[in-house]
């Protein structure tokens, strides 16, 4: 058997060897769409499917909560009351951890950087399974004074000395002691995380009501995340008796449903996943119509073969051994195309990542691995299956009568194979053009949506002083104004804000707040929070409705002045002026209330997607001196040097604050563009596929027809010379392949009004079903069927009937 495989493998390449159009056409074809799907499938493989590196991974579940009736999100993250509570009583679980994230000040003593941290509970690293490489894990007694820090940390900033253990540097407001490094593949709780501060959690530090604090946990060998969150659901409604807490954060309570997920479903989050597998999906749609060209392209090649198959029968050639020699062809080509998929993967997977959004977990990790040079090779060997398998077996069974004829004989029987498959092409590109076209669409609202705020001609950044002067709201005040007066100097800048949470990069903290109008028992309106001053709103073109804004003496001088979004004043004084109207936190009955000064149109916070929030807008100093202070908000600088003003600006902050790191440099366009980065991405990368899709659609129909001519120039002859004009000719060619498009067209619109709703959660303001951007797809995808029909039709018109049947 292997000899005779080897022999017909020889014969096979000598015979491709004769046709290097046809060979070179096949392999690049099935190459390029083998090598997308082996790429993206290594991407899919690495963030979705892959397990996480912790001990027993599938163990791990992410907590959060659900209240339907309240006015919290329909998903919430829990408190430390929660984690306290699950900790000291669940049954089902064998570890918990409470964390945050963000960046802060490390500084060293040479160098000084904002990073990205995290500030767990000590019991992160049990849950997790995980030990440092080097030193100790944090215990009870170190309190929030010891660090860990990460294997890039370690090398990029210590040079892997492993003396670093022991010492201590200046880490977010003081000085900790690193305690021991982390392995290089521990990432928690995303890859850019670099320092681990160990983070206790007091009993009298807890605060009921603060629905901020993700919650990791390991359920415990044989438990489900429905008996899990049966368990949490029920010991959660004993918070109240335990803790206290408002009227309000009662009935929250009695509302709650425990949610648990998979964490590493958490960490990828919806919009990601769906993203990726979409775009996975795409790829191999690409991939069957590939496959589909291919199998015509050996379809028309058997067809001219059926002499020589005839005479192999009649000398006595199986039909197994035909199966065989032309099945030989098709790995022939296969496997060259996915030793070249390898190659154009290598190429254009960093291509991709690099272009790729960022805070896609695990990301980095992705490469041309084993896994996907296997899965290269592997769909290379599917795809020779899938498109040899039809070819030989027709042209296994020749009729031996075309010896006698010369070879000549209909054929137009079998032509409907064909036709099938350019059916099925179309279909499939027309799947993804509509795809491609309600992302196009989606995108092209989102940026023209109106997100209550400018974009244009805006600088921000954010640095961080450590002096010993600054340590009340007054002093931090008096430093931010006095540094506002500074960039106003610079050329080009006219207007100078800060704020502690810009639109696009942060999001705002929440509280509870009461009206007089409101009861204590009431709960309060859920609002969120922020702080400003300078011109901020001025220079965002946040449109001021009522009142005035923050004045220079309110950012330096204690005061209990606010100002509310439209959207927050239409929840505590509907129909009325809020100007002049008393607010009070809820829950606090010794805390004065605030008096509204302004009223400011709302804002998208955190996606244009989203609505405006309701906000509370506080100046730089409370109350009292020592109530809050702004130490490193966001400053906003309208200038139309916007995009150079960085170089001026760390000049400065070098004069006032040389110990202090610059970071969080972008413009407002920038973060525009970020925000919509995830569908922007895959609106791209789906528009590329859709269009290669397109074309190795039309290059089938074109493929398909010109051989049809070519088969029928004989025929087209005839009728000519009968009277047949150039015009009828030309309109029977377009026609057939018009009927054989508009069949696919039909198949389409029905996959994709199945296929569509999967990409609903990426879509702004337009319906997964559409007619209009199905009619107009539908429509380009017959004019391409109809151009692609057109240059076989023109050298059917053009057939010489003299010359046509003097050749025959």
């Amino acid at each position: 058997m292997i000899a005779q495989w080897t022999t017909d493998l020889r014969h096979a390449w000598r015979a491709l060897l004769r046709t290097p159009g046809f060979l070179v056409t096949c392999v690049g074809t099935l190459a390029l769409a083998i090598g997308a799907v082996a790429g993206m499938f290594s991407v899919v493989n690495t963030v979705l499917l892959r397990p996480l590196p912790f001990e027993e991974p599938e163990r791990l579940v992410a907590l959060a909560g659900t209240a339907p009736g309240s006015d919290l999100p329909e998903r919430f993250e829990l408190g430390n009351d929660f984690y306290l509570h699950y900790k000291e009583n669940s049954k089902l679980l064998d570890g918990l951890f409470v964390f945050g994230g963000g960046t802060s000040t490390l500084r060293t003593e040479n160098r000084v950087e904002r990073i990205p941290m995290a500030w767990p509970s000590n019991d992160m690293y049990g849950t997790l399974g995980v030990r440092p490489q080097l030193g100790r894990l944090p215990v009870a007694e170190d309190g929030d004074d010891v660090v860990l820090i990460s294997d890039q940390l370690w090398s990029s900033w210590f040079g892997r000395d492993p003396s670093v253990i022991g010492k201590s540097y200046f880490v977010s407001d003081s000085m900790k002691q690193v305690i021991g490094v982390m392995p290089p593949e521990f990432r928690f709780p995303d890859d850019r995380t670099m320092l681990w501060v160990a983070t206790p959690v007091l009993l009298e530090q807890v605060r009921p009501g603060e629905f901020r604090a993700p919650i990791v946990a390991r359920m415990k060998d044989g438990v489900t995340r429905e008996q899990l969150a049966a368990e949490l659901t029920t010991l959660s409604k004993q918070l109240p008796t335990r803790f206290g807490g408002s009227p309000g954060y009662a009935r929250i309570i009695a509302q709650h449903r425990a949610v648990v997920d998979d964490l590493r479903e958490r960490l990828v989050g919806p919009t990601a996943r769906t993203s990726l597998w979409v775009l996975l999906g795409a790829v191999s749609v690409v991939l069957l119509i590939a496959c589909a060209n291919v199998t015509n392209l050996l379809l028309v090649r058997a067809e001219g073969r059926r002499r020589d198959m005839a005479v192999r029968r009649a000398i006595g050639a199986s039909r197994s051994q035909l199966v065989r020699l032309q099945m030989a062809e098709a790995f022939l080509v296969a496997l060259p195309a996915g030793a070249a998929a390898v190659v154009l993967g290598a190429v254009a997977l960093p291509l991709f990542l690099r272009a790729a959004p960022e805070g896609i977990p695990r990301l980095g990790q992705v490469g041309l691995d084993p896994a996907t040079v296997a899965t290269a090779f592997g769909l290379a060997i599917v795809a020779a299956l899938a498109c040899g398998i039809v070819p030989a077996m027709r042209g296994s069974s020749p009729d031996l009568t075309r010896l006698r004829d010369g070879g000549r004989g209909a054929t137009r029987g079998r032509r409907w194979g064909r036709d099938l498959l350019v059916v099925g092409q179309t279909a499939l590109a027309l799947v993804l053009l509509i795809g491609s076209a309600l992302l196009v669409q989606s995108f092209q609202k989102l940026r023209h949506v109106d997100p209550g705020y400018e974009t244009e001609d805006i600088y921000t950044f954010q640095f961080a002083p450590d002096q010993p002067n600054l340590r009340d709201g007054p002093s931090l005040g008096r430093m931010h104004l006095n540094f506002m007066d500074r960039l106003r100097g610079l050329p080009g800048v006219t207007a100078v804000g800060v704020v502690n949470n810009l639109p696009l990069d942060e999001g705002t903290g929440s509280g509870r707040f009461l009206s007089d109008a409101m009861s204590a028992d009431a709960g309060g309106a859920l609002l969120g929070l922020n702080f400003t001053g300078g011109d901020y709103f001025r220079v965002m073109g946040i449109d001021l409705l009522q009142g005035r804004t923050f004045t220079n003496d309110e950012a330096v001088t204690p005061n209990g002045n606010v100002i509310v979004s439209r959207s927050a004043a239409l929840k505590l004084w509907p129909n009325q002026n809020a100007v002049g109207q008393l607010i009070r936190r809820a829950g606090s009955s010794t805390t004065p209330p605030f008096t509204v000064v302004g009223v400011v149109d709302d804002v998208k916070q955190d996606d244009w997607r989203e609505e405006g929030e309701a906000v509370i807008y506080l100046p730089l100093t409370g109350p009292t001196p020592t109530a809050w202070g702004m130490g490193s908000p966001a400053y906003a600088v309208k200038s139309s040097r916007a995009a150079s003003l960085g170089p001026e600006v760390r000049e400065l902050v070098r004069q006032i604050a040389p110990e202090a790191p610059v970071y969080r440099e972008y413009t407002m366009e920038f973060l525009a563009r970020r925000s919509m980065v995830q569908l922007s991405f895959t609106m791209l990368t789906l528009g590329v596929v859709s269009a290669l899709a397109l074309v190795l659609g039309a290059l089938g129909l074109y493929g398909v027809l010109s051989y049809v001519v070519a088969e029928r120039t004989r025929e087209i002859g005839v009728r000519m010379a009968l009277g047949a004009t150039t015009g009828v000719v030309l309109r029977q060619v377009v026609s057939d392949g018009a009927k054989v498009v508009l069949v696919g067209i039909v198949v389409g619109v029905g996959a994709a009004l199945a296929s569509t709703r999967f990409l609903s959660t990426m879509l702004y303001d337009v319906r997964a079903v559409d007619p209009a951007v199905f009619a107009t797809m539908s429509l380009m995808m017959l004019g391409v069927g109809m151009l692609a029909s057109f240059m076989p039709a023109r050298r059917a018109s053009s057939v010489n009937p003299i010359e046509s049947l003097r050749s025959d």
